[in-house]
């Protein structure tokens, strides 16, 4: 039996045929027994430390060398169970699980502004948020910080003040004697502005950063003990350091590793009073990061709370929808004690959808909504992979074509009323479809199939006209068993129930007809089992909108295991219905919570959202920006836009509207559009052409993180980046609509 030591995060662990190997050795766990186990065909490895606690390693994908923990990464993997966290005091404020989840945002306004600073913190408290950040870059805004504060206190503002601090120990060490707590970046705090270089370390270089790194931080430990002051160890994807990216690569890995370098520190100095985030412009690698932060921190022990965060959101649905997806999908395991939900628009409009989106995590967490206990062997929680359902396949027979149903980067599906048939341009409009002389054909951001809950009547020649016209370009018209009994319409879609299944009311359809399955997730697996014997196009992942007891989430993960455990490759669409009235921000955040929990996982083929009194263009658009926001098919440019704070050197609202307008036509274009230049670079390895703030009325241009055009007047800067675009063939003129 092998024995042998391994670092307590775990960070760098291969497995490699001959036994275990290990890039660098900190905070040290005894380890023993070292057992390969086969576990649902994957080598697992379970490591024992020194506490008893078990630990199960795998590989994070097929083939890969890389071990992550097989351990929870949430208290349940079938119900929403509030992680436990130690509670963190921030000013007068708690922060834990034994707490509500706290609402916070930050100050746009110059900090050296105390009058306007003040008025936008006092703004924002009276819009309900528990916490404010304010940026300290410079000794002078850390003067104006004592100013800022002793001024609300006087109006009777005790709402906790947060420092946001990069490049500035100094500043820090300054702030902490008046903020109640300090966000720290462990990207630059210590570390030199990433300039993305490939660096080559010894294991000695490495333990001298690390001790460079312990030497600038341990000051501002010691001072918030002092004082009584919080932290925030706060990752972000865009600027991780040099160092950590060539060791760790740019990665949710690195991310964790980062913050932990930085919490080892406050642990050696008996500091607690912090919490953590993991915040990326991705949702998808939001959420893989804060995932493998929390799997390590139970393997360690740690119960430090979370801030949950998806930066550089951007502004209205876009914003509010990444944002739902990163938040929503967390809440749904459980996790996050504090959240902020960061658009490019005033900070007080930041609190409702955060409001929502904790209300949502409280409700599910107070309920414990979930299914029934099941194992869980098949989702991927730490690195992206898709399962691909099987698209549908043209059989001998067919009078029309049935492979274009469903979109292979993820379908998007709407409910079309008896009203809508009436008028067939307008309906063929609102599907996004292209018009030539009256006839529809199906273009980039067109509605894949659509759902008639009541055909119409069979001498209604009008209306089955218009439907026929949708069949001919590929489009699926699915209806209900019932309907199709009753006033068949020529080759469509039908779906079916299970109960409609086991009795075989299905049989009395014509030989060839295509079925589309609606399913719970939630039934017992015998009731399942008849899809075995079902040769369905698709199946609808569906509760009723007035479920209260059964988690959508938990519902579809059982039912993907379930395919997977039995080899069945239906493609799933996500079909949400909401009640009639719901806020357009409840639908946004419901469906990037229920639906974008899975498609991050890769659980899922398209969505298919029914609200009844909600504007048609809207379900379609939000659809369609939710399947971008878990990065499976795009449809528009792509934006990755900061929130603006004291830093921005640009009115970042109006700057990002006029680009928008300018640009918005170009689809796998993604623009990055920056304040300024701390997380500018790093966020823009997620773009293709970036346009930061380098100096005041001054916009630098990027393509991808390479600067290629420095100062440029701010008046000319859009015409600028438009140019660059054309210079790199991205750029096509936007249609001009008949």
């Amino acid at each position: 039996m092998a024995t042998g030591t391994l670092p307590a995060s775990f960070a760098g662990l291969k497995n490699k045929d001959n036994g275990l190997s290990f890039t660098k050795s900190v905070d040290f766990v005894k380890v023993c027994d070292l057992p390969r186990i086969k576990s649902q065909k994957q080598k697992v490895l379970v490591i024992r430390n020194s506490s008893s606690e078990i630990a199960e390693f795998q590989a994070a994908s097929e083939g890969s060398p890389l071990l992550v923990p097989r351990q929870k990464y949430c208290e349940s993997v079938h119900k929403t169970v509030r992680r436990k966290t130690r509670t963190v005091m921030v000013g007068n404020v708690a922060i834990g699980s034994e707490h509500p989840i706290r609402i916070q945002t930050m100050t746009t306004s110059d900090t050296k502004d105390v009058a306007a600073t003040v008025e936008e913190v006092m703004r924002i408290a009276d819009r309900g948020a528990d916490l404010v950040r304010i940026t300290v870059q410079g000794r002078k805004e850390a003067d104006a910080a004592f100013d800022i504060k002793n001024t609300l206190v006087q109006k009777n503002y005790n709402i906790p003040l947060v420092a946001d601090i990069h490049f500035a120990p100094a500043v820090a060490l300054r702030v902490a004697e008046c903020f109640d707590k300090i966000r720290v970046n462990p990207g630059n705090f210590a570390d030199r502005r990433a300039q993305f270089e490939q660096l080559e370390y010894t294991e000695d270089d490495y333990q001298k950063e690390l001790e460079h790194i312990e030497k600038v931080f341990t000051p501002l430990v010691e001072k918030c003990k002092k004082y009584g002051r919080a932290m925030r160890i706060g990752t972000n994807h865009g600027s991780l350091s040099d160092r950590i990216m060539s060791y760790y690569g740019d990665s949710p890995r690195g991310m964790v590793e980062s913050a932990f370098e930085f919490a080892r520190i406050c642990r050696k100095l008996d500091f607690h009073n912090f919490v953590f985030s993991m915040k990326a412009s991705n949702p998808v690698v939001m959420v893989q990061a804060y995932r493998l932060l929390l799997s390590e921190m139970y393997v360690a022990g740690w119960d430090y709370p979370l801030h949950l965060g998806v930066t550089e959101a951007g502004e209205g649905e876009d914003g509010r929808m990444k944002s739902a997806i990163g938040i929503g999908t967390l809440l749904q395991d459980g996790l996050g004690d504090t959240i902020r939900v960061s658009l490019t628009e005033p900070p007080e409009l930041e609190i409702d959808p955060c409001r929502r989106l904790a209300q949502l995590g409280t409700k599910a967490a107070n309920f414990q909504l979930g299914v029934a206990p099941f194992e869980e062997k098949h989702r991927r929680y730490f690195d992206f992979q898709r399962r691909s359902g099987q698209l549908p396949l043209q059989k001998e027979g067919d009078e029309v074509d049935y492979r274009g149903v469903l979109h292979r980067d993820g379908s998007v599906l709407m409910s079309v009323s008896l009203d809508q048939l009436k008028t067939p341009e307008l309906l063929y409009k609102s599907l996004a479809a292209k018009l030539i002389v009256g006839m529809p054909f199906k273009d980039l951001a067109t509605v894949d199939s659509i759902l008639v809950r009541e055909l119409p009547p069979l001498q209604d020649s009008d209306a089955r006209l218009a439907l026929k016209r949708l069949i001919d370009i590929s489009m699926g018209v699915l209806t209900p068993l019932s309907e199709q009994l009753t006033k068949p319409l020529p080759n469509a879609i039908v779906v079916v129930n299970l109960k409609e299944l086991s009795s075989g009311a299905h049989k009395l359809l014509p030989e060839g007809t295509r079925l589309a399955v609606s399913v719970r997730g939630d039934e017992p697996y015998e009731e399942l089992d008849i899809l075995k014997d079902v040769d369905a196009v698709m199946l609808l992942h569906h509760l009723p909108s007035t479920e209260e007891k059964v988690s959508r989430v938990h519902a579809g993960r059982r039912l993907f295991d379930y395919l997977e455990d039995n080899a069945l490759n239906f493609p799933v669409i996500h079909h949400i219905e909401f009640q009639k009235g719901v806020h357009r921000d409840d639908l946004v955040i419901g469906a990037g919570s229920n639906a974008g929990a899975q498609l991050v996982d890769g659980l899922g083929d398209g969505l298919l959202l029914e609200a009844p009194d909600q504007d048609f263009d809207f379900l379609r658009n939000t659809s369609f920006n939710l399947l971008q926001g878990c990065r499976m098919r795009n449809t528009k440019t792509e934006y990755v836009s900061c929130p603006s704070c004291g830093r921005t050197l640009f009115d970042l609202q109006e700057i990002s509207a006029e680009i928008r307008e300018k640009t918005s036509h170009l689809p796998g274009v993604s623009i990055a559009i920056m304040g300024c230049i701390v997380n500018g670079p790093g966020e823009m390895a997620d773009a293709d052409f970036g346009y930061v703030g380098g100096a005041p009325g001054k916009i630098d241009l990027y393509v991808g993180k390479t600067v290629v055009k420095r100062g440029i007047e701010q008046a000319t800067a859009t015409d600028a980046l438009i140019q660059l675009i054309k210079d790199h063939g991205r750029w096509v003129e936007p249609e001009v609509e008949e």
